[in-house]
């Protein structure tokens, strides 16, 4: 972290950036999940003294909103004092002046029981052995980033992408990833290719709801592409059965990643319940 009145020496863009950086640091060190190396270290004022001085930094930019403006002002002499709710609000009104999506900014490393590093790398992921999803001819980038988002999070080993899936190293599915393709890696395979020694399933529309299927203590999970669905060689090798979410809406249709959120917190629960 930077001293307030270096950070108000700074110019235009690059003070906006540093400033943003800061408050998004600030708010992992409330909330005791900062990195290692930037924990909050200042010995000469105390972390609430700190965070109302940078916020004053900010209210000095003349591309700050004067409604904005009001509402920092508020929060900086409010009783009492809500120092995160300061600092969020700080950084979303400069990603805003920054013309940055706050979601591009909004990567949180969570604190692990895993050993780590001396850099505070984490030596190995947390997972649930032999839980697998199959990603058949996923087209939007956005969407498998999502999918391995939503997998590393919540504990599948691995990620296996169809042939026609979309490249997981295109920049959109990078970054809606938020670093998780990074962390698992994954393999490109043909359905007929999935081990044999596993259960395979299927999320798609006419099987066992949600609620009702029991979900393998090891196995795969293939979802399909967000036009067609799981395609019918895909079916025909989901041997374990087909789970379907119920929905009573008109179209009766989730978003793929969406989907596939949905099932893997049911099966996690399964797993919870088995240990």
């Amino acid at each position: 972290m930077i001293e307030p009145t270096k950070l108000q020496e700074l110019s235009g863009g690059q003070k906006r950036r540093k400033l943003a950086l800061t408050f998004g640091a600030l708010e992992r060190d409330i909330a005791g999940i900062a990195e290692k190396g930037t924990e909050y270290s200042f010995k000469s004022m105390p972390r609430q003294t700190y965070t109302k001085k940078i916020a004053e930094v900010l209210l000095k930019d003349e591309k700050l909103p004067p409604e904005a403006a009001e509402e920092i002002r508020r929060l900086i002499s409010a009783e009492p004092f809500d120092e995160l709710r300061l600092c969020n609000v700080c950084r979303n009104q400069l990603l805003k002046i920054i013309g940055t999506f706050p979601a591009e900014w909004d990567l949180v490393i969570a604190p692990h029981a895993n050993p780590v590093e001396e850099d505070g790398t984490v030596r190995q992921r947390q997972f649930y052995p032999g839980v697998a999803v199959y990603a058949e001819d996923i087209r939007s980038p956005f969407n498998l980033g999502s999918i391995f988002r939503t997998a590393e999070g919540m504990g599948a080993e691995k990620v296996i992408i169809s042939p026609l899936c979309v490249d997981p190293e295109q920049p959109r599915a990078v970054r809606s990833g938020m670093g998780c393709i990074e962390t698992m890696g994954y393999e490109r395979m043909a359905v007929e290719d999935l081990p044999e020694d596993i259960p395979v399933f299927a999320l798609e529309t006419g099987g066992t709801p949600i609620e009702e299927f029991e979900f393998p203590e090891k196995g795969i999970c293939i979802i399909g592409s967000e036009e067609l669905g799981v395609s019918p060689q895909a079916l025909k090798r989901a041997t374990y059965g087909r789970v379907t979410i119920p929905m009573i809406g008109l179209k009766a249709s989730l978003n793929v990643g969406v989907a596939f959120g949905i099932l893997m917190q049911k099966w996690c629960e399964s797993l919870e319940k088995r240990r």
